[in-house]
């Protein structure tokens, strides 16, 4: 029985525009020390892991390629011809394994700290995934957060997944104490997680089975790739199995999914810090605050971002619109 390092990267990485973009998301940005998020969720794996496995995008499959032969490490690899959401890019993973692996499922783009207290979570989750349970990983909210889903529990048991919640509703959750953060990270073996995709969701199934056999050299073909739902693995198996169980977990953890977080993540006397305010990607331009605060300033050679920190989650609205209107700046 293997234990498999499923590391899933193909998103884009929007609300970090114009750092991120499709032809490099956030994920393989080098500004974490030097490292990028996913270096860094390799790297912290391989201790449980005896393989790694990469589900990630035609536009950007080279990067994890080469940060993974760089590493000298064994892979295999998954690329997608268009993102079908989670719940595919787990099947695709579980089809092409044995039925008895355990699939550590992880976000590219977390930052994890606290290593002893992770692996302990971990062999917790594989010792559940052992029994024929699908694990996810539930963190010990620190605040009030709305841009989390929030898993209700006891002890191991879950008993309910909540969406995104409003401050008040997210403070209520604090309060009650038996709420977690839903992590997205995820354990279970292959066989277990087709069973359950089988009987929840035959569509997305069948025909990610159907895409899988049709893959060439690892390269998913787009036709049939578009046939398949886009569905998350939350809706489509974790929020109607019986087989649920999850891990209430107490590592440090960030998504690291807005300029908020990485404000966060850059302490006061570093150099992207000015006082309260953050400036990412000027290079060797000077910048100068004067009478505001919480501001975020991003630089890139074609696009510039002035934001307010309590805005950062709506950066995904600028990235659609461009998208539509501007395409060559999110590329």
């Amino acid at each position: 029985m293997k234990i498999v390092n499923v590391v899933l990267s193909g998103g884009v990485g929007s609300r970090l525009w114009p750092l991120s973009r499709k032809s490099k998301p956030k994920q393989y940005l080098p500004i974490f020390d030097g490292q990028s998020l996913f270096e860094k969720t390799v790297s912290r794996n391989a201790s449980v892991c005896d393989q790694v496995m990469v589900v990630g995008g035609v536009d950007n499959y080279q990067f994890s390629r080469q940060i993974l032969n760089d590493k000298k490490e064994g892979f295999l690899e998954l690329v997608e011809a268009t993102p079908r959401n989670t719940a595919a890019a787990i099947a695709f993973a579980a089809f092409s394994l044995p039925s008895d692996s355990v699939m550590l499922v992880t976000p590219s783009d977390h930052l994890i700290g606290d290593q002893a207290n992770y692996e302990g979570a971990l062999a917790e989750a594989v010792r559940l995934a052992e029994q024929g349970f699908l694990v996810t990983f539930g963190l010990k909210p620190t605040r009030a957060d709305t841009g989390f889903g929030y898993i209700e529990h006891e002890g191991n048991e879950v008993l309910s997944f909540r969406e995104k919640p409003n401050e008040r509703t997210a403070q209520g959750f604090l309060e009650k104490g038996n709420f977690l953060w839903n992590s997205g990270m995820f354990c279970f073996s292959a066989g277990t997680y087709l069973q359950e995709l089988q009987l929840h969701e035959p569509e997305v199934f069948e025909k990610s089975r159907k895409a899988l056999d049709a893959a060439s050299k690892g390269f998913l073909p787009l036709d049939l790739s578009r046939e398949i739902p886009s569905i998350s693995v939350d809706y489509a198996v974790m929020e109607k199995s019986d087989k649920i169980k999850v891990v209430p977990s107490s590592f440090s953890w960030s998504d690291m999914g807005s300029y908020e977080a990485l404000f966060d993540y850059f302490p006061e006397n570093s150099k992207e810090r000015h006082g309260k305010n953050l400036v990412l990607g000027a290079g060797s331009k000077h910048v100068e605050f004067l009478g505001v605060e919480d501001v975020i300033l991003v630089e890139t050679p074609d696009a510039i971002l002035v934001l307010n920190r309590a805005q950062a989650q709506d950066v995904k609205k600028i990235y659609e619109k461009l998208e539509k209107e501007n395409p060559g700046l999110v590329n």
